[in-house]
């Protein structure tokens, strides 16, 4: 059985005023405040985490956000809906395509298309934010070997995720800020020969990801790493409402391609990979590891499913247009909405609220997973060893862009 964290500020070491969250005249005769970040290679950008420890155990963690500034959702207050999107790309910049899907996604609900999108520009979309998912986890998985101590893995990594971003930027034109999923269609279609390529690349691989299994999580020293480190109980983790590869990794089997079934996902065949404690104990930094190498399998099973369909049952055709039914001017009626979608990290929400009579929308608000997932670190760290912080840390996998929104 799971057991709840207990997790309390001790309000002794709060101050009244300032920016830092600890008052060092209020700290025991052992304890000292450590910052860490932002400009640290382990923090993932610019998170700056305000540590109070005791010697080598923490004893709290303070995340402070803030200093990348991105200021998403007051863009979005002065831009009509289509413009929008070249700025949903830069909140999780790793996995751009999949945010642009459940923006674009949530649009056309709106505005009562969803049911006129062709067949063959949704499984693009899905091809295209599969595509985009393996990149995301490759940079997740590479990064956290290099967060405690390997560096093989993250050149592996970076190597087989060049391929993504080359077949990417062939179809969008750009290299990681796509702008390629519009509203009722896409930029364009494929270029001709992408499936081939792609396939190819899939073929290629295949026995790659076997290797990096071998490579990363049956390595003894990172299990030795991982393994019982940061465990997450499954009840702490939908109190917090983590979700993604944190959330599966306490063994919960929830994921919204299966549970909201959008786009065409409920047409495709794929597992959803869960933790189960088989190193450690469930919930801990490996079964996080081992959930996100497990989805890269299921995303290479979606894609070869995806190319499938695209070279038979809905091919390319000489008059077909990504194009015909995006509307000229997006102008939802008055109404509040809220559409999800699941990201590389987990869920990922856009709350609309439109007046009905403009194209700017008068609320778009973000549900970042990453900043969700993020609040559940000082319960993780409470109590661990220094050096187990950043193996935490990079465990939940975080892109600041999204946070700091």
């Amino acid at each position: 059985m799971s057991t709840t964290v207990q997790y309390q500020y001790d309000p002794t070491h709060l101050k009244k005023s300032g920016e830092d969250f600890f008052d060092p005249s209020m700290l025991k005769k052992h304890e000292m405040v450590l910052n860490i970040g932002p400009q640290h290679p382990s923090t993932h950008g610019v998170l700056r985490l305000e540590v109070m420890t005791d010697g080598e155990i923490i004893r709290e963690v303070v995340p402070h956000l803030g200093y990348l500034h991105r200021c998403f959702e007051k863009h979005a207050e002065a831009l009509p809906y289509n413009q929008i999107i070249p700025f949903v790309d830069r909140l999780d910049y790793m996995a751009a395509m999949n945010s642009e899907h459940a923006y674009v996604m949530g649009l056309e609900r709106m505005l009562g298309i969803e049911n006129d999108i062709p067949k063959r520009i949704e499984y693009i979309r899905v091809l295209v934010a599969e595509l985009n998912r393996l990149a995301s986890h490759f940079v997740a998985i590479g990064t956290y070997g290099l967060d405690i101590g390997s560096f093989t893995p993250f050149l592996w990594m970076m190597r087989d995720r060049e391929y993504i971003n080359r077949l990417l930027e062939w179809v969008s034109g750009a290299r990681m800020l796509y702008n390629y999923i519009w509203v009722g269609g896409l930029f364009y279609d494929l270029p001709v020969g992408f499936e081939e390529q792609c396939q190819s690349f899939i073929t290629y691989l295949k026995p790659k990801m076997k290797e990096m299994q071998h490579l990363i999580t049956e390595n003894k020293i990172f299990i030795e790493r991982t393994a019982g480190v940061g465990v997450l109980p499954l009840d702490l983790a939908i109190n917090y409402g983590v979700s993604g590869p944190v959330l599966r990794g306490s063994g919960l089997r929830f994921d919204l391609r299966k549970v909201d079934a959008y786009s065409v996902y409920p047409e495709l065949e794929f597992d959803i990979p869960v933790g189960k404690g088989e190193m450690g104990t469930l919930g801990d930094c490996w079964d996080r590891t081992q959930v996100r190498v497990l989805e890269c399998d299921e995303s290479i099973k979606i894609i070869e499913q995806c190319l499938k369909q695209l070279t038979t049952d809905h091919k390319r055709t000489r008059d077909f247009n990504p194009q015909k039914i995006v509307p000229k001017k997006i102008r939802p009626k008055a109404m509040d909405f809220y559409v999800r979608a699941e990201n590389p990290k987990g869920e990922l929400g856009f709350f609309f609220r439109s007046t009905g009579n403009t194209d700017v929308p008068l609320r778009c608000k973000v549900r970042s997973c990453c900043f969700v997932n993020l609040s559940v670190l000082p319960a993780l760290s409470k109590n661990v060893m220094l050096s187990d912080l950043v193996a935490i840390l990079g465990s939940l996998d975080i892109v600041m862009g999204e946070i700091d929104r």
